[in-house]
């Protein structure tokens, strides 16, 4: 436990705190693992963060590891195996549109078009900070990332979403001010 204080929002739950001090914010260039956050807050949208935590591991075992490759040939089968599934959100609109966002992602690569390069274009590969005291819902970043990814095919990635997904990939440091993480990930 570190013995400075973290963000409040990961002071009430374990598994929330465990994924503050060791995941949240951590710069992440990886395409795969970037598509896959994004797809998980996909999922989030209209749910508390913790719902999609929890199911983390089902959600992995259900889309077989997010390999976009793998996703991009699921048809109605496995559609109606996920609305099934227990262990993860069961909303068809969020499956359908993470099959559509894998295909997405291919049509990306086969154009020659790097996700984790496109992905950190929008802040010429820096890590943007907030202000630590106000976290918006969204911003105008987060807003045309939401249009160039929706103009590349891309679903339930509107801005909120996708400033969601920022901070949680690194993109923008938004851990609070006197957090011990927004030091670290700064220097």
């Amino acid at each position: 436990m570190p013995s400075s204080q973290r963000c409040t929002w990961a002071e009430s739950d374990p598994l929330m705190r465990a994924y503050h001090d060791e995941e949240w914010g951590v710069p992440e260039r990886d395409p795969r693992a970037l598509w896959e956050k994004l797809m998980l807050d996909g999922f989030q949208a209209g749910l508390a963060w913790i719902t999609v935590l929890r199911k983390r591991d089902a959600f992995r075992a259900a889309f077989e590891g997010f390999e976009p490759e793998r996703v991009a040939e699921y048809g109605e089968p496995e559609v109606e195996r996920l609305l099934g599934n227990a262990g993860i959100i069961r909303s068809r609109a969020k499956i359908e549109a993470t099959i559509g966002n894998a295909r997405a992602y291919l049509e990306m690569a086969a154009g020659g078009e790097d996700f984790g390069e496109f992905c950190w274009s929008f802040s010429d590969g820096a890590v943007l900070v907030g202000d630590g005291h106000e976290i918006p819902a969204k911003t105008e970043l987060s807003e045309l990332i939401s249009k160039e990814l929706k103009r590349r095919g891309f679903k339930f990635v509107g801005p909120t979403i996708a400033y969601a997904w920022m901070q949680a990939v690194g993109i923008v440091n938004d851990h609070a001010v006197g957090c011990f993480r927004r030091e670290e990930l700064i220097s």
